[in-house]
């Protein structure tokens, strides 16, 4: 008995350590007698008098607790995406798509399936292309970043850390921004290629992994050509690449131009690699005449363009964005546009 009571102490301290090693927690907090005691370490929680059983099932919990998942899975393909299906079958209907490195909830898992939740998005994910269990938990903490959440609307975004410096743009509430650093008062973010600051006042630091992408993020209004349909399926499916500045390979990297450049090029268009050029082309609209296709432009507090997007439908828009995050889906008000232009004329 005592050999058995050693083994199942041995187990809880095992899985004590295994969890803090790799869940985002700096501390376990546990009632005893009416007092909360707060534990920074496995030996401080080990000399508590607990019995084996509650060591055993506060591991337990410890392992669940990672960014929010109780059993995280993460998508695990060499490039593009996992297919996120109706059923478990390679016929089934997709109904997403898990970027590389994105993560998941499984709920539960067969037959070499596993039925997964991913942001918005809810199906079936080959257990074949999917890491779960310690193997996930060690790939997220390479691969969890930190954001920046905005926490009211029209959040001015400037180009220094003070209230007299010109405003780059604005944010929407509930908009993720790229964290730099923090500074007294201020955070640095970064947007698309720029670095700018926000008030510490308007915003939340908090960490993020990467989730689905839903497949009615495309939708389309009567009189949408094919041609429009047939570029923005096209664009999308190179969410996740990556950003190369000057870069123009769909596949290998491209810059905010140099993406919409070769997108464009696939059906016959030609623009040059410069966003603020390829705003002199076609014709420009207003943001209620939006079209899958169209191109919105972004500027700095000059007023100068220095981005580009296409707009998919659906208020969003497709882009590369910046090293950190590569070609990405975002609200087409992620920041304040300054110019649609309409390209394809059918």
């Amino acid at each position: 008995m005592r050999q058995l009571k050693n083994q199942k102490i041995a187990a809880a301290s095992a899985g004590l350590m295994l969890c803090m090693a790799l869940c985002p927690l700096s501390a376990y907090a546990a009632e005893d007698d009416g007092k909360l005691m707060l534990a920074a370490g496995v030996t401080t929680v080990l000399e508590t008098s607990r019995s084996t059983e509650e060591y055993i099932q506060l591991a337990q919990q410890a392992q669940g607790a990672a960014w929010g998942y109780t059993n995280i899975g993460i998508a695990n393909v060499e490039s593009g995406n996992l297919n996120v299906r109706a059923t478990p079958s390679t016929d089934g209907k997709m109904v997403g798509k898990m970027p590389k490195d994105s993560a998941c909830e499984v709920l539960e898992s067969a037959d070499g399936w596993a039925y997964v939740k991913s942001g918005e998005v809810e199906g079936y994910v080959s257990l074949d292309y999917l890491l779960t269990g310690p193997d996930a938990k060690l790939k997220a903490n390479e691969l969890v970043r930190t954001v920046v959440l905005v926490n009211t609307d029209g959040l001015n975004v400037r180009e220094e850390p003070n209230t007299e410096s010109a405003v780059l743009t604005q944010v929407p509430q509930g908009e993720e921004l790229e964290y730099v650093e923090t500074l007294e008062g201020w955070i640095k973010v970064a947007i698309d290629s720029d670095e700018a600051y926000v008030s510490e006042e308007y915003v939340t630091v908090t960490e993020r992994l990467d989730t689905a992408i839903t497949m009615t993020e495309l939708l389309y209004g009567l009189g949408v050509s094919d041609v429009r349909v047939e570029l923005v399926e096209y664009a999308k499916q190179f969410v996740g690449n990556r950003y190369v500045y000057g870069g123009t390979s769909l596949t290998n990297g491209a810059d905010c131009s140099g993406f919409v450049m070769s997108v464009f090029k696939k059906f016959g268009v030609s623009l040059p690699h410069h966003s603020g050029s390829q705003a002199g082309y076609g014709t420009k609209i207003s943001a209620g005449d939006l079209q899958p296709g169209d191109l919105i432009f972004y500027g700095n507090s000059r007023g100068t363009i220095n981005h580009v997007a296409i707009y998919i439908g659906n208020g969003q828009v497709v882009h590369a964005s910046n090293k950190k995050t590569g070609i990405k889906i975002s609200k087409y008000n992620y920041r304040s546009p300054v110019k649609y232009v309409r390209i394809l004329q059918n």
